[in-house]
Order: structure tokens, then sequence, then C-alpha cells
């Protein structure tokens, strides 16, 4: 009886039988979920732990990458907002580090000032989504900015990370001339082992994606990062620091243990005023919003896109308990900043899990249970190179490019702010610079068309703001400030 009662109570509550669905169903596309996108818990550490800051630490506080504990980090937060996204959301959608967002803070925050201010930026743009959200001001500022220019960022940020990890790989190096800057390989060639293992990777991915392999993404990880092992048992290569043709980061090695109590001590690494001493107020405030616009916008389309494929939405095209994964999602944003892991947010492999027949959040709440008893497992992270890795980043990068069909690049007026955000994002190696590019672009095209009231009062001032960051050099010298 009491099993009954315990069953119709967790049916009640999630609206299993409601939603079509069974707690087997939920239970299995929870498990989906988990394997399509656990590969977060080896990238994200690769992505913001393997960067040092301006003061030349690395994340966690050391003179050198300690990925296992940025690992076990990553799982727990992932884990605690999954599980409240399944709890209070009620909605079949698993949280985690967010790409794109994660190599913004290494490369164009981490580079510029500490990694604890680095986090506090993030934690003070999740406290602003979170306001909005309560407000009912979110769409200010999703109307603030043109549909190209969102789709523009999301296309740039995906050829920025492509190229990160086409150089972590070693498969693109840079000359050190003006003509040309960059070249395939150490020496215009495919030409030491750790770029054939990458390689290797790429295709492999390649083919078990374009085959719908679940989880193809995580095998891929693991099988390469296996590959890895064998060739440095057997070649003895080292690290590049050690040997031209050694592995870019980190030789890999099957670690002492492979179960262990995780280190936690990355939790509270973060300073929520910091920045705005290292970098300025003007740096700060386009931060946050670069990193809000990314965040916000992504989620709205992730929640959209997931309840349209398990028919979760409204005869408005809303999910259900719209606000209420909004409300999580911010709540996700801080956490990610104050456990020093980055921003955490929606992830569109929650998508596999529906496919599979979750409709509920118990279908969240088994991912993140996932995510939690994997926090165990977080030295496996340390044998993995950037080399197994990098094969991610680039189909990451080719899967958001896909989206640049949605620009319509007939208009001008869209096309070449557009262009520029994309273009500007990897070839300057800074995702703010391709964002403010093609703001400032879109509104010199309207001013000179006629056409100024089509552009959003905040914008604007978004754009006043990233004239001053642009110009802040030539600024400080007119005004005397050293």
């Amino acid at each position: 009886m009491a099993t009954t009662t315990t069953r119709s109570s967790l049916d009640r509550y999630f609206r299993i039988t409601e939603r079509g669905s069974t707690i087997s169903r939920e239970i299995r596309g929870g498990l989906v979920t988990f394997f399509a996108m656990a590969y977060i818990i080896v990238l994200n550490p690769l992505i913001i732990g393997t960067v040092p800051d301006i003061d030349g630490v690395f994340l966690g506080g050391g003179t050198e990458a300690d990925l296992a504990k940025v690992a076990a980090a990553t799982a727990l937060v992932a884990g605690i907002v999954t599980i409240a996204m399944g709890v209070f959301a009620r909605f079949p959608l698993a949280v985690a580090a967010g790409l794109g967002l994660n190599a913004f803070v290494a490369f164009g925050l981490a580079t510029q000032m500490t990694w604890a201010d680095a986090m506090g930026l993030v934690v003070i743009e999740g406290i602003v989504i979170l306001v909005l959200v309560l407000a009912g001001f979110r769409q200010a500022v999703f109307n603030a900015v043109p549909r190209s220019l969102k789709t523009a960022i999301s296309v740039g940020i995906g050829l920025f990370i492509a190229l990160v990890g086409l150089v972590n790989a070693g498969f693109v190096t840079a000359t050190g001339l003006a003509s040309p800057p960059v070249q395939l390989g150490a020496d215009g060639s495919l030409s030491t082992w750790p770029v054939a293992v990458f390689v290797v990777g790429l295709v492999v991915l390649i083919i078990l994606y374009v085959n719908k392999v679940k989880g193809a993404i995580l095998w891929t990880i693991v099988g390469t990062a296996i590959l890895a092992v064998i060739v440095e048992t057997v070649a003895d290569l080292g690290t590049a620091n050690e040997n031209p043709g050694g592995w870019n980061l980190n030789a890999p090695a099957l670690p002492d243990r492979v179960v262990d109590l995780p280190d936690l001590g990355l939790l509270g690494q973060f300073s929520l005023l910091g920045s705005w001493e290292s970098v300025g107020v003007v740096s700060v405030i386009l931060f946050v919003f670069t990193l809000m616009l990314a965040d916000f916008f992504d989620t709205m389309g992730t929640m959209v896109a997931v309840g349209s494929e398990g028919d979760l939405l409204d005869e408005d095209g809303n999910p259900h308990n719209t606000k209420e994964i909004l409300l999580v999602d911010a709540a996700a944003t801080v956490a990610g900043g104050a456990a020093a892991v980055s921003s955490n947010t929606s992830y569109i492999e929650s998508a596999s899990g529906v496919g599979e027949g979750a409709r509920t959040g118990l279908a969240s709440v088994v991912t993140g249970v996932c995510f939690l008893l994997s926090m165990f497992f977080a030295p496996l992270v340390g044998m993995v190179p950037n080399e197994a890795a990098a094969p991610a980043l680039v189909l990451v990068g080719i899967l958001m490019m896909t989206q640049v069909k949605n620009i319509p690049w007939e208009d001008l007026e869209l096309a070449i702010p557009a262009f520029m955000t994309i273009a500007l994002m990897p070839f300057t190696y800074s995702i703010t610079t391709g964002i403010g590019a093609g703001f400032v672009t879109y509104v010199l095209i309207k001013l000179a068309r006629g056409k100024a009231r089509q552009v959003h009062p905040l914008l604007w001032i978004v754009v006043a703001f990233f004239l001053v960051y642009f110009a802040i050099s030539p600024i400080e010298q007119l005004l005397g400030v050293s």
C-alpha cells in the first residue's frame, strides 16, 4: 500500500500520467539525457581549467591545472541545478556549464582579470537575469537586439570554439610571421602523434554523430583519450614544453585512482566586486551584458525547442511553467559563478531524453542524480589530453554554425553587422570584440540610412559603452589617466 501511495504522489506531482508518460520512461529519458551531455564534465575543465588568468594562476589557485577539481565542481553544480529544474519547474530540461559561455569566461574574462573576479562577474550576470525574470522585464532585453544579431552571436561563438579546438589540438598553429599568420600543423603538415590522435577522434566523432549514435561526443572523448594513453605509453612523448612533438597541455596517463572523494575546493572562489577595480566600470558593464545576452537568449531557444520535441508547449508556443524554468536557469547561473565553474544554462541535449520518452521533471531529477554520482569519478578527467577533447569543440562549432541559415543575407542592413560579429570573434580571438563590432555596425548603418528610430533605446546605450570600450586607451591618454 505504501508503494502505491508513493507512486501516486510522484505521479501527481510530476503529472506523469497527465503527460502520457510512465516512471520507467522518465528514468530512461533521464539516463539518455545524462549520457548525451556527460561530456561537459570532461570538456568544461579542459576549457576553463587550462587557461591561466592575468596573474598566471589556473582555476583553483595553483600554478598547474587541476582538472579533477574543476570536474568535481562542474558535476556537483550540474547535479544540483538539474534536480532543481525537475523539482521546481517540473520540466524535462537538464542544466550544466554552458559551452560558449565558458569559453568567453576563460578567454574573454580570465585573461584580463583573476579567476575569482571573472566568476564574480558570472554571479552578477545571474543576479541581473534573476531580477529581470522576477520583474517581468526579460522581453526588454530580448527585444533590444535584432534576431539576426542574436543568431550571429551564436554562430560567431561556434566558430570561435572550433578555432580553440583546432589550436588546442595543434591542428592549427601560429607561424610567427606577418603572412601567413597561421598554418596547418607545426610545420605546414600534420606531423605529430598528438595531432594524429585528434584527427582520428574528429573522424570517429563525425561518423558517430551523422549516424545519430547517442552519446557520440562522450564516447568519442573516452575512446580518443584511451587511444592517447596507448600512444603515450608506446612513444613517451611528454608535453609540448618538453618535446615539440608532445601533447599540448598534459601527457595522458591512467590515474592512480579511478574513484575518489571529490575535491570541492573551488566552491566559493569568486570575488563579486574585484573586477570593478581590475578592468573598470565600462568593461564590467559590457562583460556582464555580453554574458547575459548569450545566456538569456540561449535559454529561451532551448526550452522552446525541447518543449516542442515533447509536445509540451501551450497554445501560444510557450513551455509549461516558463517563469519557473527561467528562474531556475537564472539561479543556475549564480550557482555556476559561486562554485567557480562558469555560468550554468539549459542544454539542448535534453531533447535526446525527450525523444526517448521523457515528459516531466522526474527525468531531470534522474539526470541530476547521475551528475552527482559522477563527481566520484573526477580523477579520470586528468587523463584526458586537449587533443582528445578538441574534436568535441569542433563539432560544437559545426552545430552552432548551422544557425547561419537564419540570417537574412539578402538584407545588407542585417547581413553586414552579422558578418562583422561572426568574423571578428575568431579573427580577433575575442567574443566581446565580435559582439561590439556587430552592434556598432548595425547602429551606424541605421543612422546612415535615416532609420535611427528602428534602433531600440537599450541598444543605443550598449553601443555607447562599446565605443568607449574600443577607444578606452586614447580616451585615457586624452584625460591624462595612466
